[in-house]
């Protein structure tokens, strides 16, 4: 009896035994369904990641990139969980700013951020479908890359600041500086749009102010630095920058050569007078980045470019390197010393 009481025993807590099993299975497949939403909700909830094209002449325009950097994370865009940013130099190089930008579509971008008017030209021949933010130092409807400033009309939007506009007045301050100024030599790429633009403006203020200006094309930074290395102390009485990437990327050859030969350099970078240049009239890059910045947040968004109105950014500051001024034995006027945003000491 007692082995039959025992059997019985041990077969109900067998029973039990598998019972439990089976709830604890349950229990966990149960977990398991309620989980899966939760995991899916998470991967729902992850950012997509963004990629955007930007388009460099050279050194001079990192700064922008700087600011629009600065700008999207003002806007809570953070770059590797947000967004990535891929930089492309195109050093001045107008077939490889157009291949650069060409890539930037075929790989599927989101969007492609032009930091100077060159490479926005070069973007907008070279794609056709993707959007274009812009940061423009010459006027983009006379260029025509957009129709109006408040209502663009295409795949091209940003920021206009003015730089080639500004060349009559950096003359004209240059003019201040070296009270005897008559023969100023500038050096320029005949082949970019800008550097033409920019030189008929310097072209007809010199004609005004009475100023002879000696233009020498040049189409590679070889060519530049040759020339500039010809020039003779006391042969012209300043160099004066027209807006022309190729010069600009050269702007650290030039004020080193400058020096030697006492000659003043006027330019059209802030960057370049901390450098060691004489002086400069000119927007600050880092600003236009920055207030660039909110173009990219709308187009990733979803808004178009043509919805987004051209912003432009008008503070102009005033530099002028007194240290420079000193090594080539030259006094700034009081008068323009007084205006200066900026004095490098």
């Amino acid at each position: 009896m007692r082995s039959k009481a025992n059997q019985v025993t041990a077969l109900k807590d067998q029973k039990s035994e598998i019972s439990s099993q089976w709830s604890r299975i349950r229990l966990w497949l149960a977990l398991c369904t309620m989980l899966l939403p939760l995991d899916s909700t998470a991967e729902a909830q992850q950012p997509k990641l963004y990629h955007i094209g930007a388009l460099v002449p050279g050194s001079a325009w990192y700064e922008v990139i700087d600011g629009l950097r600065l700008g999207l994370r003002q806007l809570g865009l953070e770059e590797g969980k947000h967004f990535s940013l891929s930089i492309r130099d195109w050093k001045a190089s107008a077939k490889s700013a157009e291949e650069a930008a060409r890539n930037f579509e075929q790989e599927k971008f989101d969007l492609i951020y032009a930091a100077s008017t060159g490479g926005t030209i070069a973007a907008k021949w070279a794609t056709t479908n993707i959007p274009i933010i812009f940061c423009a130092g010459t006027e983009p409807v006379a260029l025509g890359l957009v129709e109006s400033f408040a209502k663009p009309g295409g795949r091209l939007t940003g920021v206009h600041y003015r730089t080639t506009e500004l060349t009559a007045k950096r003359l004209e301050i240059l003019k201040e500086v070296v009270p005897k100024l008559h023969r100023v030599v500038t050096f320029y790429n005949p082949r970019t749009a800008v550097a033409i633009e920019s030189s008929k403006f310097a072209r007809e203020a010199a004609r005004q102010m009475d100023l002879q200006l000696i233009e020498r094309q040049v189409t590679s930074p070889e060519e530049l630095q040759a020339g500039v290395r010809a020039l003779n102390a006391g042969e012209m009485d300043a160099y004066f920058a027209v807006s022309d990437p190729l010069a600009a990327n050269e702007a650290p050859f030039i004020i080193d050569a400058a020096k030697p030969k006492r000659l003043p350099t006027m330019f059209d970078f802030l960057a370049f007078v901390i450098k060691g240049g004489l002086g400069s009239y000119a927007v600050s890059n880092h600003e236009v980045g920055r207030v660039s910045a909110k173009y990219v947040q709308r187009i990733l968004s979803g808004v178009k470019p043509k919805d987004l109105p051209v912003e432009g950014v008008d503070k102009i500051e005033l530099a002028i390197n007194l240290k420079t001024a000193k090594q080539i034995g030259l006094t700034i006027p009081p008068n323009v010393l007084a205006r200066a945003d900026k004095v490098i000491r």
